[in-house]
């Protein structure tokens, strides 16, 4: 396995600390974060016409009585949403607690202590924004904090092994619980689509994970910026835990943006690109955005599971078929993130660059 150098995979542009940029009053929204370019947040008027996101329950797939019906839920979660709410996870409910409370505080430090955990020059990681490669670049309403937290060694020096105490400790227990649940959820995707034991767990059992925590202050003029750019996960594998009961999180399906209202203790499961190609395109990562609010803040943390930095990545070969031939090439991971690091992403763009062009 390759030492952490080789989690420096490019860089974003220094912008202001959105949050500090809140705590001012505001009469005109500062012009690089007007978003006209953009579909502007829907209000939904009438929340019971409006589809909503699948809720499958872990502790069913687990037991035996259950299991098959719940997999076909599964199965058609992922299929038809590529989102679902996960519930009954068996995350310790104490844990995520310290978590939701700890991530606050740890976005509520002076400006000066967080200045010491801000991204570095040629770094992605830390506070800031992801993918500012211009100064011109229109910027999200919004500021996240990136790491890779797993393999250990991974972890850069200056950034999670100086978190405060307790959140370090809060997190690396966090880390590693929700890094059980992504290869359990992982095994219940390959039951549900029939693979060969092990093909998609055996990918990811050693594999890379990151943790985006996001901040959205409250905006004045909601209606004219966006939290974060409509977007695939280039991920494999996302768990997203919403810190807060603010809506925020939309999902687009069938051409409209559906909102996600947080369910008490669940996560938020989707696909990641480097799933959709493991899978050759039977299950698809899917766009989704974040929109903010005049009243209230909105935090939440979203872990990213990859395989390993060495291995590689295509269709699984169980899904391949003469019938079925493989949509996408096969790349090593490392080469993949490098790519992506060192563009834009927009909508689903990066995963295209993938495809095979039959």
């Amino acid at each position: 396995m390759e030492g952490s150098k080789l989690v420096s995979f490019g860089a974003s542009k220094l912008v202001p600390n959105v949050q500090e940029l809140a705590k001012q009053p505001i009469d005109t929204i500062p012009p690089r974060y007007v978003r006209s370019d953009l579909d502007a947040p829907i209000i939904i008027s009438d929340p019971t016409l409006t589809p909503t996101v699948p809720v499958i329950d872990m502790e069913k797939l687990l037991n035996g009585d259950n299991m098959n019906s719940e997999l076909d839920r599964l199965n058609s979660a992922c299929k038809d949403w590529g989102f679902f709410q996960l519930v009954n996870h068996g995350v310790n409910t104490t844990l995520v607690e310290k978590v939701k409370d700890e991530i606050q505080e740890f976005f509520n430090l002076p400006i000066e202590e967080k200045k010491r955990f801000w991204q570095q020059e040629n770094e992605i990681e830390g506070f800031g924004q992801a993918f500012v490669l211009s100064d011109e670049q229109k910027l999200d309403w919004g500021d996240m904090f990136f790491m890779f937290t797993l393999p250990k060694h991974a972890r850069k020096p200056h950034l999670f092994p100086k978190l405060p105490l307790p959140f370090r400790d809060t997190m690396d227990a966090y880390s590693l619980e929700s890094k059980h649940l992504a290869i359990k959820i992982l095994g219940m995707m390959e039951k549900s689509l029939k693979m060969d034991a092990k093909e998609i767990t055996e990918l990811f059992e050693d594999g890379v994970q990151s943790m985006r925590m996001n901040y959205y202050p409250p905006c004045p003029q909601p209606e004219k910026v966006i939290g974060l750019m409509p977007h695939s996960d280039p991920a494999g594998l996302t768990i997203l835990l919403q810190v807060n009961e603010m809506e925020g999180l939309q999902v687009r399906k069938d051409g409209i943006w559906i909102p996600i209202k947080p369910l008490p203790n669940a996560f938020v499961v989707n696909i990641g690109d480097v799933l959709e190609i493991v899978i050759n395109g039977i299950y698809r990562s899917i766009e989704h955005r974040a929109v903010v609010n005049k009243l209230k803040e909105r935090l939440s943390i979203a872990t990213f599971y990859y395989p390993r930095f060495d291995s590689e990545i295509g269709p699984a070969h169980s899904l391949v078929t003469e019938k079925n031939p493989a949509l996408f090439r096969r790349i090593i991971v490392k080469d993949y993130l490098k790519g992506l690091f060192a563009s834009k992403p927009c909508g689903k763009s990066y995963l295209d660059v993938m495809r095979i062009d039959n």
